[in-house]
């Protein structure tokens, strides 16, 4: 997932946490977009709308500054059937299941994951932690960024299968169909 922390004013469904405020035994939050951010997601994915999109988080903090966040996001969207370009509507259930780390700490660890992959030897880590901007992780930024992941590029309504159109050639019809026609025209002089 790319950039799960970083807010701009594309990113329409926000939800910061301060990392430093979250408590020992962790923190549940249930996320839902309105209807301008879903309208505002919708444009940005592409869809013809987004129904509903919801997410639910659990943050758990580790030692070292670390969190470890998994959820769940749930969202019906609007789509155009590649096929029969009829609309239909699809529906997206992701799971979540990340460790965030102090930026300084995550560029680490992604540096040394990319010196492993010069070597022989496995990478002490599969992947690196995500990095904690600011001290903030944006959950809406990364229930979004698992809702776009999620959308099937070439929706199709169910049963719809593209069948090309067959033609047959005709033996006579290629591109030296002209020079054949000549050169039968001398034979028969």
């Amino acid at each position: 997932m790319s950039r799960p922390n970083a807010g701009s004013e594309t990113d329409p469904w926000r939800a910061p946490v301060i990392v430093a405020q979250i408590p020992d035994a962790g923190l549940h939050r249930e996320l839902e977009a309105s209807v301008a951010q879903r309208q505002a997601l919708a444009d940005i994915a592409g869809l013809r709308d987004i129904l509903s999109a919801r997410a639910a988080f659990d943050l758990t903090p580790k030692s070292g500054g670390r969190v470890h966040v998994t959820g769940q996001v749930r969202a019906r969207i609007g789509q155009t059937c590649v096929v029969t370009l009829d609309p239909i509507e699809n529906d997206i259930d992701e799971e979540i299941d990340l460790m965030f780390a102090p930026e300084a700490e995550a560029r680490r660890l992604a540096d040394l994951i990319e010196e492993g992959q010069d070597s022989e030897e496995p990478p002490e880590v599969a992947d690196p932690p995500e990095a904690i901007m600011g001290g903030i992780i944006d959950l809406g930024r990364l229930a979004t960024d698992a809702l776009f992941l999620a959308i099937d590029p070439y929706p199709r309504k169910q049963g719809a299968v593209f069948e090309a159109d067959v033609i047959t050639p005709d033996p006579e019809d290629h591109p030296f169909a002209a020079l054949k026609a000549l050169q039968d025209g001398k034979k028969g002089q």
